[in-house]
């Protein structure tokens, strides 16, 4: 059965798609069989970032091991008992199709609460959730005083991810590994970013997630998009020599790897 992973955060900007386009890739280079859902129906980010890769590597005549890109299947209405939701089903169809055949299913959610995103919590062995280095982000998971210091309570999105639990709990499956990934850090030390390492460590204590470190603001990310390419694909593409902002980036990929622990999967890269 495929472990599954979910990428989540209801704010956008979060660089969820980034990281999910990562993980999956870095899982197919590691030689294991992963899978790629887009709940994002309308932009399709990590759909579109696996469609430039495929035709980058047919017009460099490359072979880069690439995760496997599905669509949600269509489900006929009339099949739907009443009070049913088509999105349940066209979601549960294309896992129960794909969990077989592979290794790990990466579901990248929107930047949104929609209705497919909440059940695809629910069906989470990892949950990653990007989080800006900002209070602002930081106001999804929990609400805090002035001062950033004091925790008043937990906020609509773990209020869901609590949700999520239960419903897995009642199903007699495992508990989902919350992990949540400082995302995009500043490289200088300030006030704020401290103040956020604090509350969020305090957070994953109160509610029980792994803060996991993530990437910091690099351009480099942005620039690979059109060709569908990630850190690891750099000397397959010709570049002999990586710079230092590359080899520190692909070093904060390495690390985000191994911080999610996922079942047999061993980091060499």
């Amino acid at each position: 059965m495929a472990h599954i992973i979910v990428v989540g955060n209801e704010k956008g900007g979060a660089g969820k798609s980034t990281v999910s386009m990562h993980i999956a890739t870095a899982l197919s280079r590691l030689g294991h069989k992963t899978s790629v859902l887009d709940l994002d129906l309308r932009q399709k980010t990590i759909g579109r970032y696996l469609e430039n890769r495929l035709a980058f590597c047919a017009k460099a005549g490359l072979d880069l091991p690439t995760p496997d890109y599905h669509e949600l299947p269509e489900i006929d209405k009339s099949t739907l008992k009443p009070g049913e939701n088509i999105y349940d089903h066209r979601l549960s169809a294309a896992v129960a199709t794909l969990e077989s055949d592979n290794d790990f299913i990466l579901i990248d959610c929107p930047g949104s609460h929609t209705r497919l995103s909440q059940v695809a919590h629910s069906l989470a062995d990892t949950l990653v959730t990007p989080l800006n280095d900002s209070f602002i982000d930081f106001d999804l998971l929990a609400h805090i005083d002035d001062e950033g210091e004091k925790i008043i309570g937990p906020s609509v999105y773990s209020e869901m991810v609590w949700s999520a639990r239960q419903l897995r709990a009642q199903a007699g499956l495992k508990p989902i590994d919350w992990v949540v990934m400082r995302n995009r850090l500043g490289a200088q030390r300030m006030v704020n970013k401290e103040k956020m390492e604090r509350a969020v460590d305090n957070l994953a204590k109160r509610i029980g997630f792994r803060v996991a470190p993530g990437f910091n603001e690099r351009v480099i990310f942005r620039e690979l998009f059109p060709r569908g390419l990630t850190l690891l694909d750099l000397k397959d593409v010709g570049v002999q020599k990586l710079n230092i902002s590359n080899i520190a980036a692909r070093q904060e990929l390495r690390e985000m790897m191994k911080s999610l622990k996922l079942p047999n999967v061993s980091v060499d890269f």
